[in-house]
């Protein structure tokens, strides 16, 4: 189903809760993992698409369709993914080297075998990047997603999404080989 069957069945009264659920089933691994990128923790990051989803839940009626249903919810995935960021920092009085360390930990007690310890070594590189750097490092190498669709998801230009993207790179090449 493309997104404007899919829309006109969440703005049908009838057809809104089914067509939830097809936005639901449709979106929510995609949302959930750049979730977990960010965040880390897995109840974390199931928090986080859920709150996501209450909050498109909410607004579906407000989508303007300037951009693709993809890029509406990934800009709203996005932005309650720094906000829980920053709630969580804020809660905990925490500076962000703490929380870079405390998520290092829980990435450390994640059980994989012996492969993935490039995986996590990468994990751990990636909280020690600023949010947003983090963010568009995400976007950019795990889901592939073009600069020109990055720039709508975030509402950041090219140009600086590129060059945020290649400090997080050499950010992440300095981390892995002094680690």
């Amino acid at each position: 189903m493309d997104d404007k069957e899919l829309l006109e069945k969440l703005r049908n009264p009838d057809t809104r809760n089914y067509g939830f659920n097809l936005l639901v089933r449709a979106y929510q691994q995609r949302i959930y993992r750049i979730a977990r990128k960010m965040v880390v923790d897995h109840d974390d990051a199931d928090d986080v698409t859920q709150e996501v989803f209450i909050k498109v839940h909410k607004a579906i009626d407000h989508f303007r369709e300037d951009a693709s249903l993809y890029t509406w919810i990934y800009r709203i995935a996005t932005n309650e993914c720094l906000t829980f960021l920053t709630r969580k920092r804020r809660r905990f009085f925490l500076p962000l080297e703490d929380i870079a360390g405390e998520l290092s930990a829980r990435i450390d007690a994640i059980p994989g075998p012996s492969g993935d310890e490039i995986q996590k070594k990468l994990q751990k590189a990636l909280l020690t990047l600023p949010d947003k750097q983090r963010l568009v490092f995400n976007l950019k190498y795990y889901e592939d997603m073009p600069y020109e669709q990055m720039a709508e998801v975030t509402g950041t230009s090219e140009g600086a999404l590129k060059a945020s993207y290649h400090h997080a790179v050499k950010k992440i090449e300095d981390f892995m080989k002094n680690d």
